[in-house]
């Protein structure tokens, strides 16, 4: 059963470790990205296909077959 209390012990104190690890990073400025906001209007937008319903699979099989 004191095995439990140690771990226990253990995992909190390396939760913490990272968090403090974390709001250091997050205050340095690590996290900030000045440089995609001002060109992301130049990025394009990646065109969505839209799914096939299974007639339209149907469909377009018949055409590959009688071609």
């Amino acid at each position: 059963m004191s095995v439990i209390y140690v771990l226990l012990a253990i995992s909190i104190t390396v939760a913490i470790i990272f968090f403090v690890a974390f709001i250091f990073s997050v205050k340095n400025g690590q996290y900030d990205d000045s440089y995609t906001p001002s060109v992301r209007m130049l990025f394009d937008d990646e065109i969505v296909k839209s799914k096939k319903t299974s007639q339209e699979t149907e469909l377009d099989q018949t055409l590959e077959i009688n071609n």
